[in-house]
């Protein structure tokens, strides 16, 4: 059996969203995931894109970071802060979140799925404040195809 490294498509199958808000949406999450709710590189890139409203967005960021770390009941892969690829998991997390007000059956459906948890309610009010304070802020978190 030989242990040959995975191709990159396999780990990161999919390419980074264009939308301002959303890589600034992963930017954090990833930076979160890596560093802890405290990171200061999340609030940095928080505070450089929303400027003196940074605070509202941080807050609720690290709302959703701890309570999908509270309810997924496996791993979620994410990748480098600087990666231009996303994983399967981000990808959904991303579709999850910006489809969360709009979408909100849907948007639980995602986060069950990506967390093996059978309720996500808490999860799924976390996304809606963090995808409404996104979109009040002027960088609403389009999902993919709009």
């Amino acid at each position: 059996m030989s242990s040959q490294a995975k191709p990159i498509a396999d780990i990161l199958p999919i390419a980074a969203p264009d939308d301002d808000g959303v890589r600034l949406f992963l930017h954090a999450v990833r930076r979160m995931g890596a560093g802890g709710l405290n990171d200061a590189q999340a609030a940095n890139a928080l505070i450089g894109a929303f400027g003196l409203s940074f605070r509202r967005p941080l807050v609720l960021m690290r709302a959703l970071m701890s309570e999908l770390a509270r309810v997924s009941e496996r791993s979620i892969m994410i990748a480098p802060a600087c990666c231009c690829r996303m994983t399967a998991a981000e990808s959904m997390l991303v579709e999850a979140v910006a489809g969360s007000c709009e979408s909100p059956r849907a948007a639980h459906a995602m986060f069950r799925a990506l967390t093996c948890a059978d309720n996500c309610l808490g999860l799924l009010s976390s996304a809606q404040a963090v995808a409404q304070a996104f979109s009040d802020l002027a960088r609403p978190l389009e999902p993919a195809g709009h």
